[in-house]
């Protein structure tokens, strides 16, 4: 074969004539392949050349014609066949009877036989012929097997091995009978001799000539491995008469039917701790004095048919009737119930009690029902009171009482809980401050105003006193941060004292602390929304219970109450003032509401007009950012935003309005800063940038928030209450200003929520 520009060509010399050829590539089944025997140039055979029939016989049909590869991919003929093997080196068989399945792939008309894999058959088994195309048996061998080749009932001849097709499966028939072959019926399958003898002497080895009984316990075993009943038993000693009963625990083992039993010992109980009172096995009724000698038990009995001759021999066969076999009882499942009486080796053992799972199995297998428990211990005797000592007035009480618990003093134990989840956390102080002040008839004391503030993390109290000029009372720290003991109480006792807890505290409460009385007159903001958060530990400020509360006192005063609104509605606004709504409280409760109910519906239906307010609050919070920062470049913002303004309106938008303010590096968080510009936005988002920058200018318009608080409302809120002109956040201020600035930033928070909503 020589190679010229690309192409093969092949020179031979066939009865004496020069010849080559060319085009050595062409198609099957329309798929280009590398042929070595192919025709000349134009189709013509060459001399000495003889053309090979197709390999494959399709059937024809309408429409396009696809490749075979695609056509027919996946898809096979499966035949089931046989053929018969000698075996000449075997007296006990001659041949054998092989079933194997014939597979004809009709992509590319490729066969392959298997045969299944048979157990214990002693012959490798599975593939006899590898997939490939296998030619016709001589004379016809230089062509292959295709599909009109096979049919049931016929023998086909591979590599000299006769394949009788004795069936088919179901596709296989569907295909024959389409492409036009007539199918065979189904032939018998015959049976292997020597497989059938070996089946037969199997059957025979398995199946005794003289039948005994079989003893199968694998069936017990998986359907009731790890089930075990569990009684509490007690035995009646009656060699040891000092420490009384014994209490064991017996567990039966579903799985063979067997006890163990363990034995449950008190503490300094004098006797030696063992594993195991009974050990695991069966146990039988009769024992000890039902025993019988080894081996007379057995599971199987044989018969000295012929003695023995003179050669020492004998002949034996098993009894099957069983006569004379002896057979032992043992304790089953039946035999434990509450109230029964077992022998354990002689020592009678009464059944008490059991477990649920115990109780449960019963209820299922035999239905009963009754499991009532037999009491065998006496009644312990009363354990003697401890006496604990009263206080002795050194260190604290709880100090004092935990010397008494042990002989090892052990110091407090502290709620943890309760200072981790009540301490600071964040914007939460978890402290509630009252506005407090004497009830006394010194004029001078009178007048003196106090702080009292509750921590409750720890549920201790400080007390601080408000300084007025002028007064000859010097202010500061009243009491100091403890806990208080409510008045009343004994020194010197047993029990310990009471403390005044978060629930004592409301506006009105009467308090003594060390011998001063207080009348608590008002709270903070933080106060009052932490107490109506938690209204279950708190009943006044519990709306649905105040509402109820005067729901009964006022159903009969219906037309009275609405009499009384509408003369003091002399606008028919619907709204009445907080001091007539107080008034008229008082007149119908008559002493039965106390001052924080009469707020907490007063906060709960008054209308609040608080929107000047906060944004003097937010003025004020940003004038001190930028007085801390020494920013005063008001001027410029004021011509940045005048040159801007094209139409000279004195309005900008509100984006515009925000960069500029950037552009200065106003010291202002984001969050601030938008929400003041915010304030001054209109509905078309214009912002009006003169009141802008005059509210921000801390140096010729600085904003005092207190000042604007103390002027009193047009609609006096009714959750505001003024006692001789006290304001509560004046003194939180004065004395505590962070307290001040938390409140701050909470109204900065829900005026941030508000806007965002809408």
């Amino acid at each position: 074969i020589r190679w010229h520009r690309g192409t093969y060509f092949a020179l031979g010399d066939i009865g004496g004539e020069k010849f080559h050829r060319s085009q050595l590539f062409g198609y099957a089944n329309d798929v280009p392949m590398l042929f070595d025997d192919k025709s000349g140039i134009g189709g013509e055979p060459l001399p000495g050349q003889f053309v090979k029939p197709t390999n494959s016989v399709f059937p024809s049909g309408p429409g396009s014609r696809a490749p075979a590869w695609i056509a027919f991919d996946k898809q096979a003929l499966c035949f089931d066949a046989y053929f018969e093997e000698e075996v000449p080196d075997k007296n006990q068989e001659l041949y054998r009877i092989r079933h194997c399945k014939i597979f004809y792939y009709l992509e590319d008309d490729t066969i392959q036989v298997s045969e299944p894999h048979v157990e214990n058959s002693g012959i490798t088994q599975g593939p006899i012929v590898r997939r490939h195309q296998i030619p016709l048996p001589p004379p016809n061998q230089d062509q292959f097997y295709t599909m009109y080749h096979f049919n049931i009932n016929t023998e086909v001849t591979f590599y000299g091995r006769k394949y009788k097709i004795i069936d088919c499966d179901l596709y296989t028939k569907n295909f024959l009978r389409k492409i036009g072959i007539r199918v065979n019926p189904p032939a018998n399958r015959p049976d292997d001799p020597y497989t059938t003898m070996r089946e037969q002497r199997r059957k025979m080895s398995t199946n005794p000539f003289r039948p005994y009984m079989r003893f199968d316990t694998l069936k017990q075993f998986l359907e009731f491995d790890g089930q075990v009943l569990g009684f509490s038993c007690v035995w009646y000693d009656s060699e040891s008469h000092v420490y009384g009963p014994r209490e064991l625990i017996l567990r039966y083992y579903l799985s063979d039917d067997t006890i163990d039993v363990r034995e449950i010992l008190p503490d300094n109980s004098g006797r030696d701790v063992v594993p195991y009172f009974l050990k695991r096995a069966k146990l039988p009724k009769n024992a000890p004095t039902g025993l019988y000698h080894p081996g007379t038990i057995t599971n199987q009995t044989l018969l000295n048919v012929l003695g023995k001759s003179e050669r020492n021999k004998g002949y034996y066969i098993r009894d099957i009737l069983q006569t004379g076999a002896v057979r032992q009882e043992f304790y089953k499942d039946s035999d434990l119930r509450i109230g029964a009486v077992i022998n354990v080796w002689g020592r009678q053992m009464l059944l008490c009690d059991c477990d649920e799972f115990t109780k449960e199995h019963y209820r299922k297998k035999y239905g009963i029902e009754d499991f009532t428990p037999i009491e065998y211990k006496t009644p312990p005797p009363p354990e003697p009171k401890r006496i604990i000592p009263p206080y002795n007035g050194f260190g604290s009480e709880e100090d004092s009482l935990c010397s008494c618990m042990s002989v090892v003093v052990k110091p407090q134990h502290k709620d943890y809980r309760q200072f981790l989840m009540k301490d600071r956390y964040g914007m939460e102080s978890n402290i509630l401050r009252f506005a407090a002040k004497f009830i006394t008839d010194s004029p001078i004391d009178k007048e003196r105003k106090f702080i009292i503030s509750y921590f409750l993390c720890d549920d201790t109290i400080s007390i601080f006193e408000y300084a007025e000029n002028n007064s000859g009372i010097v202010g500061g720290k009243f009491l100091e941060r403890g806990r208080i003991r409510k008045p009343g109480q004994e020194l010197f006792k047993s029990e310990p004292s009471e403390y005044y807890k978060a629930h004592d505290l409301f506006i009105g409460a009467r308090v003594c602390f060390h011998g001063h009385n207080f009348l608590l007159v008002d709270a903070d903001e933080y106060t009052f929304n932490y107490m109506e958060k938690n209204a279950n530990e708190f009943p006044m400020s519990n709306i649905d219970v105040v509402f109820n509360k005067l729901k009964n006192l006022t159903e009969s005063h219906a037309k009275e109450i609405r009499k009384a609104f509408a003369t003091s509605d002399t606008e028919h606004t619907n709204v009445v003032g907080y001091g007539a709504f107080r008034n008229w409280i008082v007149s119908i409760a008559n002493g039965a509401f106390s001052e924080h109910e009469i707020m907490t519906l007063g906060r709960h239906y008054g209308l609040r007009d608080d929107s000047q307010t906060d944004l003097q609050l937010l003025l004020s919070l940003a004038q001190e950012k930028l007085k801390k920062n020494a920013f005063e470049y008001f001027e410029q913002l004021m011509s940045v935003f005048m040159y801007h303004d094209r139409e000279k309106c004195g309005r900008l938008p509100y984006e515009t309005c925000r960069t500029i303010c950037k552009s200065f590096q106003m010291p202002l968080d984001d969050v601030l800063l938008e929400t003041v510009l915010a304030r001054f936005e209109d509905n078309q988002n214009q912002v009006a940038y003169g009141n802008f920058v005059h509210g921000l200018n801390w140096r010729e318009h600085q904003v005092h928030v207190f000042e604007v608080m103390k002027e009193p409302p047009k609609v006096k809120p009714l959750y505001q209450y003024n006692f001789s002109n006290f304001n509560m956040s004046v003194l939180a201020n004065m004395h505590n200003i962070f307290s001040y600035l938390c409140i701050c930033v909470c109204f900065l928070q829900v005026i941030i929520f508000f806007n965002k909503k809408v």
